[in-house]
């Protein structure tokens, strides 16, 4: 899978939406990154295991790297709540407070994500995953965000399919 690809599939986190109501603003977005990043960094180095070393920050599973990521998405997660809800019906709010609602929400969407990931990319995820690793959670999913504002830019302009169609409020 393509670095983009992954980036851009972590937009998958908003599917579950029954009825767009809309758009999601910058913040919003990176709320929705980072709840999925720690279950996508993790599957991602299991699913990689076999073609990095060892010492792969992407294959320590409750290393550092996780353990900041994971503690992000427990801050996040209330406003990855409300975004969910502002994408889909207001009554979704209720079931999306039960302690499994994150869990369940995570363990449906990161298998989609990571299970396109090309065996042939996981030197670049690892490498990629490494010059991130410095900066602040949310700085990494302002990354995510804006690759995903270009990719869907990108994808209008020159007709491309298979870009995530994430709501994001027009930059003003």
């Amino acid at each position: 899978m393509k670095f983009a690809a992954l980036l851009s599939a972590i937009a998958l986190i908003a599917s579950p939406a029954a009825v767009q109501r809309g758009c999601l603003t910058d913040a919003e977005a990176e709320s929705l990154a980072i709840v999925a990043l720690p279950e996508i960094l993790r599957d991602t180095g299991r699913v990689c295991a076999t073609r990095l070393p060892a010492a792969s920050l992407i294959r320590r599973d409750q290393g550092p790297l996780i353990t900041k990521y994971q503690t992000a998405a427990d801050r996040a997660w209330p406003g990855a709540r409300a975004a969910i809800v502002k994408l889909s019906d207001p009554a979704v709010d209720l079931l999306l407070q039960s302690e499994y609602a994150r869990p369940v929400l995570t363990s449906l969407i990161v298998p989609q994500i990571v299970g396109r990931i090309d065996l042939g990319d996981c030197a670049t995820i690892d490498r990629l995953v490494t010059d991130l690793e410095p900066m602040p959670a949310r700085n990494t999913a302002g990354v995510v965000v804006t690759v995903l504002r270009y990719l869907k830019a990108d994808a209008v302009r020159n007709g491309k399919t298979g870009v995530p169609n994430l709501p994001l409020c027009p930059v003003s």
